[in-house]
């Protein structure tokens, strides 16, 4: 646009528009950055807060899964919007906008919840693998590092193949859970009932402490910076009509993808609510307890193996978009490139050795812990992503005619103040159990 690097140049522009073309056609042409972001969305980490709900409150927490979504696509549509708009991604738009020590604590700050990220991708992985081929945990941590190759792969050729490959992988997780649910048979007026929010969460502080876990592990900080990236591999046009009509169509992909997160999201709760609730197995919240149980609570062992498919469908889909977002979140702030492989060895070694030292030192339980804290140095890190993003997606100066408008505003920063104040509310509870 105006000299400046752009967001991620080996395949900035490279997926093409077709011009004057039907709405469904140009909707296709849109679709795909919205998934490669709701995978961040149905990670290890979601699974584990997910499953703990469902186990433990049936299906009550549902209402929590879902406003949960409906607060994640209001937040990718500003980044989506962001990045259309000005051109700049996230990390670019921090790195002008704010003097240098204030862009490169956010870049470590970043960092920090990418490595946080990639560490549950890890351990998830490790999980599925062990349950499937008994593989040792600590074999399958280092398996998970061979998926750089793959992206690496993908990425040089087409940027869709990169799309193609996630989507693949969601209709997986998304047609095992479907079964999941034949299987498990639940109510469905509970099912319905669930997604009404029940008073008791201001009452019951486990409850709601669960609930602000499941908050914290739905809306992801690095999708924001991925996001306002990946929708600028488009080849939209550079006037103001076509911009607009850019951000409209990957509002629309978002929307739709995070749907599909929104069911598979629910559809672990529900599975987990039909299973284990009220059946004397409340407490389960550990992968592996969960896919051991539910070949006898359920009657058929297809369910278990469904289960740990799913799974490293999961964990793998999360490392692609990993890569991404590492590349975007370094280029972005510190203007610095690396080869991408480089780039990927360094994020998977930073995931790799805690994860490694610890199902050596503790086997799967510490993994299980590892996995939960990870998702706590996710929520310390989210509000520094949200608030620059509803700041800048309100600002004339860099969005122009497309900044939100006066109640746009008055819904975004309301949900970013929310957010940040359940997660700090949720860290504060972490350190004082540990206290």
């Amino acid at each position: 646009m105006d000299g400046r690097p752009v967001s991620l140049p080996e395949v900035h522009g490279t997926v093409g528009v077709p011009q004057g073309a039907g709405f469904w056609r140009k909707l296709f042409a849109f679709a795909g950055p919205g998934y490669l972001v709701a995978v961040g969305y149905m990670d290890p980490g979601n699974w584990a807060t997910d499953l703990a709900g469902g186990a433990r409150y049936g299906y009550r927490l549902l209402s929590v899964i879902f406003i949960s979504n409906l607060l994640a696509i209001l937040l990718q549509a500003l980044a989506a919007r962001l990045g259309i708009a000005s051109g700049r991604d996230l990390a670019q738009a921090c790195r002008d906008r704010y003097p240098r020590w204030a862009a490169v604590s956010l870049w470590v700050l970043a960092e920090v919840a990418i490595a946080a990220t990639d560490l549950a991708e890890v351990i998830g992985s490790a999980i599925a693998l062990n349950l499937l081929f008994g593989l040792p945990m600590a074999v399958g941590v280092c398996l998970t590092s061979l998926d750089v190759l793959v992206v690496l792969y993908l990425q040089h050729h087409r940027f869709r193949y990169v799309e193609a490959l996630v989507v693949l992988l969601i209709a997986g997780i998304g047609g095992a859970f479907a079964l999941e649910l034949y299987f498990s048979k639940p109510d469905l007026l509970q099912v319905l009932g669930g997604f009404v929010p029940t008073p008791e969460l201001l009452r019951d502080r486990e409850m709601l402490y669960l609930a602000v876990g499941i908050l914290g592990a739905t809306v992801m900080p690095h999708n924001l910076y991925l996001h306002s990236s990946i929708v600028q591999t488009r080849k939209y046009g550079d006037s103001e009509a076509s911009r607009a009509e850019a951000a409209s169509f990957a509002t629309l992909d978002s929307t739709i993808a995070l749907t599909s997160a929104l069911f598979i999201n629910g559809a672990i709760l529900v599975v987990a609510a039909a299973t284990f609730h009220g059946t004397g197995y409340e407490d389960v919240a550990d992968l592996s307890d969960a896919y051991k149980l539910l070949a006898p609570l359920l009657g058929t062992s297809l369910a278990a193996t469904l289960f740990a498919v799913a799974l490293l469908f999961a964990g793998q889909n999360a490392t692609l978009t990993g890569t991404l977002a590492g590349q975007i979140v370094m280029e972005g702030f510190l203007n610095l490139r690396l080869r991408p492989w480089l780039r990927r060895l360094v994020t998977r070694l930073i995931a790799i050795v805690p994860a490694l030292a610890t199902v050596i030192a503790y086997g799967d339980r510490g993994a299980g812990e590892l996995l939960i804290l990870s998702q706590v140095i996710l929520s310390l890190q989210l509000p520094f992503a949200i608030f620059p993003l509803v700041a800048f997606a309100g600002d004339r100066r860099i969005m122009g005619r497309m900044a939100i408008g006066r109640g746009l505003k008055l819904l975004a920063w309301p949900s970013a103040v929310l957010i940040a104040g359940l997660n700090v509310w949720l860290l504060a509870q972490v350190v004082a159990g540990l206290v």
